[in-house]
């Protein structure tokens, strides 16, 4: 029996069998012990598995309680090595200004009061996309305008070329050029 039959208790689409190679003994009693027995042990590593993974998940979820009028930061580099509002790797932003939350959607949506550069981004957002401030939002200096563009992406401009190197390996060259970006 497959896991998928045991779990679902119907039949699965591909042929897996839980019986070693050579044996034929298709009928009786002593087969259905084993096949009930095999049940057991897939539902109980299941469930082992689950509390695993939901042990490892409680630890490490936040419940943020977030009310109307509060400010917070937005989070905007889920993913390593992407590049967003201006530098890339671990210089690159994690959180970016400092957004009203106008109302609550539901238990775990907020929308939020965007600046006019972030116009077209959807205004509401989850709660781990959102980190609340403590303290008085006035005394945090904000950033720098973000120039985003349509597609939420930027231009980078070559400022100028910083150094030149040639390196040599045994058949080729190849030359390396450091440059200085705008951004």
């Amino acid at each position: 029996m497959a896991p998928f039959d045991a779990l679902y208790g119907r039949r699965c689409r591909c042929p897996i069998g839980w019986f070693e190679v050579g044996e034929v003994e298709l009928i009786g009693l002593n087969l259905m012990h084993q096949a009930m027995e095999k049940v057991k042990i897939i539902k109980e590593r299941f469930k082992t598995t689950q509390s695993h993974q939901k042990s490892y998940s409680d630890v490490r979820r936040r419940d943020l309680e977030i009310k109307e009028d509060d400010w917070v930061f937005l989070n905007v580099s889920p993913m390593k090595g992407i590049m967003r509002f201006g530098k890339k790797g671990k210089l690159s932003l994690r959180y970016v200004g400092l957004y009203k939350i106008i109302q609550r959607i539901g238990q775990v949506a907020y929308k939020l009061e965007l600046s006019p550069e972030m116009s077209m981004v959807h205004p509401v957002f989850h709660v781990s996309m959102l980190k609340k401030v403590f303290g008085d939002p006035s005394t945090i200096v904000p950033i720098e305008i973000i120039e985003v563009n349509e597609e939420l992406s930027y231009k980078e401009i070559p400022v100028s070329i910083l150094d030149r190197q040639v390196r040599k390996l045994r058949n080729k060259e190849i030359a390396s050029v450091k440059v200085l970006w705008r951004n």
